[in-house]
């Protein structure tokens, strides 16, 4: 399994890999270049959905896995997810995607004003570190607490961790999950959408929506949780995911 995240770092699919890896499951949770704990440094041109396909995919192979794979993808992760299926070069048999965004869900305001040259030429470490504290707490709901938000802070005390988010935030652009829209549709790999009910970034109705326009995806809903439902609901999220892996 590749667990790719998005707009936060690998610490997102914490809660539930000790539960994956208990069910025999092979679980990966990667973080991107220049992004958690990676190496390398961003730009606009290598921020983009299909540049981040290309750099997943060559690290599966660094990794050893050449054969088929079981993908999931979290926030802007799940459109990696998405065009992995329908671009390759791997081969993806199953696809899950946790609050993910699609169709034209993203990027949202607080990652959309990052865009701006001038505002991530002239943003301080200081403001960046507040913009994020308060995106941060809003995501994990109820499980926050000072500790946990300074743990998902870390990585981004680094200037190079900032710039690679500005330029993540840059190159995010919604057509890169609605011209995917006709391949899901016509694709007869299995879905699964896991969605926090309560999330105030990628609302419940966009999954609602997904599940019905395109087939063979199984909607399971989380119930007071948000937008990283791992930390708020681990068991159900797991449990979600190893049956639909394991089927």
């Amino acid at each position: 399994m590749l667990l790719l995240h998005g707009t936060y770092w690998s610490r997102v699919w914490q809660p539930v890999l000790s539960r994956l890896a208990g069910a025999g499951l092979r679980p990966f949770a990667l973080d991107l270049p220049g992004l958690g704990r990676s190496s390398g440094e961003l730009t606009l041109e290598t921020g983009s959905v299909p540049v981040f396909t290309e750099r997943v995919a060559e690290a599966a192979s660094a990794l050893g896995v050449s054969g088929p794979v079981a993908v999931a993808g979290h926030d802007i992760g799940g459109a990696v997810a998405q065009h992995l299926l329908v671009h390759g070069p791997l081969e993806v048999t199953r696809l899950a995607l946790v609050n993910s965004v699609t169709y034209d869900s993203w990027p949202v305001p607080a990652v959309a004003r990052f865009r701006d040259p001038e505002v991530a030429a002239s943003v301080t470490a200081e403001e960046f570190l507040s913009a994020r504290r308060r995106v941060v707490t809003a995501a994990l709901g109820n499980a926050a607490t000072e500790e946990l938000i300074d743990e998902y802070l870390s990585p981004w005390t680094k200037a190079r961790v900032r710039r690679s988010w500005m330029a993540l935030a840059g190159a995010a652009d919604s057509r890169y999950t609605l011209d995917l829209l006709p391949a899901l549709k016509d694709s007869p790999v299995p879905k699964l959408l896991v969605w926090g009910e309560d999330d105030e970034f990628q609302r419940v109705e966009f999954a609602e929506r997904f599940d019905a326009e395109v087939p063979k995806t199984t909607l399971v809903r989380v119930p007071e949780a948000g937008h990283i439902p791992m930390e708020n609901a681990p068991e159900t999220v797991a449990g979600a995911l190893i049956d639909f892996f394991t089927e």
